[in-house]
């Protein structure tokens, strides 16, 4: 008669191996140096050790608890997790914000199959001169909003001399809305059309008819959606980087209005920010928002990442810039192994 004896859970040896990975803050204590003394490339199991002890200790992370966060690949999500008391969780529905846009450059880059006209990159880019804009009312469509203009509201006039210059503002998405088609549709419709036109890529909804900022939905949905643009489903990922203008006005002639740092180097492509904000700039490709969503892809365009809350206190040179910081450490930490 055999005596029977003990497996080891997999889950709790996972989770030690992590932990002490993390620890080490070394790629050798792990196993990552080549036999020459040559670093290797990180292995998955380093990877998620540096990125979540990265996101559960950083400094630059700490100061925006709670929160969630993953990353991923072509193939799906490879790391995540939830950080803080009460924190959100992947399927966690919010509004996103700013993330919108990214969104609406993808849309647009399918119903033109990647091949987008001079007034596409002009409206997408920011630099078309419809820069005044305020706010969409829940009850209206689309083109309601954009004509909505008034002693309170001032929706979708043209500026001329801001013409050609970048200028960070819905009226562009929201006049260009107009002139894709759109502008009878309600949020129902609005978000129909936009999830129709991205082959059922994400799910969500629309708080208020605004293509630049009125999105609500979760991570795991966002998520979703980067997969296919990082698998090269999506037209939007040849497009990343493209047509990239200089939007921080205090070190450019061509920027007018910008929520950067001023001292941070920032470029604007269609419906996203380029990171070339150097040295702490990777060259990223994402689209940070007010209440603190921030989605990533990374210069290589073989990773994807979110980090997802929803703080009280706006500003896109707030709480989403807030998120940027605390994303990108854990895109580095990710991407080098080694905590940051």
């Amino acid at each position: 008669m055999h005596t029977a004896t003990s497996r080891p859970d997999p889950t709790r040896l996972r989770a030690a191996m992590l932990a002490w990975c993390a620890a080490a803050l070394t790629l050798s204590a792990c196993g990552g140096g080549g036999d020459d003394g040559t670093a290797a490339a990180p292995s998955a199991i380093e990877r998620e050790a540096a990125a979540s002890a990265t996101a559960g200790n950083s400094g630059a992370c700490a100061s925006i608890r709670p929160f969630y966060w993953s990353i991923g690949d072509a193939s799906g999500v490879r790391a995540q997790g939830s950080v803080g008391i009460d924190a959100p969780t992947a399927r966690t529905v919010m509004p996103i914000a700013s993330a919108s846009k990214l969104i609406y450059g993808a849309y647009v880059a399918e119903q033109r199959g990647g091949h987008l006209t001079e007034e596409d990159v002009a409206m997408l880019n920011f630099t078309s001169g419809y820069t005044e804009f305020d706010i969409c009312l829940p009850g209206q469509t689309v083109g309601q909003c954009q004509s909505n203009h008034g002693p309170v509201i001032r929706n979708g006039s043209y500026i001329p001399e801001h013409d050609g210059y970048f200028f960070y503002s819905g009226g562009h998405m929201q006049k260009h809305a107009t002139l894709m088609g759109l502008a009878a549709d309600d949020n129902a419709a609005l978000a129909q059309h936009i999830m129709a036109g991205l082959n059922g890529a994400l799910r969500l909804t629309y708080t208020q008819p605004q293509l630049p900022g009125g999105v609500q939905t979760s991570a795991a949905e966002y998520g979703r959606l980067l997969q296919r643009v990082v698998a090269g489903q999506l037209h939007i990922r040849s497009l990343l980087g493209s047509h990239a203008v200089c939007a921080t006005p205090a070190l450019c002639d061509s920027a007018i209005e910008s929520p950067v740092p001023p001292d941070a180097l920032f470029h604007y492509s269609i419906g996203h920010w380029v990171e070339t904000d150097a040295p702490e700039g990777d060259g990223a490709f994402s689209s940070a928002g007010a209440f603190g969503f921030y989605p990533w892809i990374d210069a290589s365009k073989q990773w994807w990442g979110v980090v997802a809350r929803h703080a009280e206190a706006g500003g896109e040179s707030g709480a989403g810039m807030q998120s940027l910081r605390c994303g990108r450490e854990i895109r580095k930490a990710w991407l080098n192994g080694i905590v940051r």
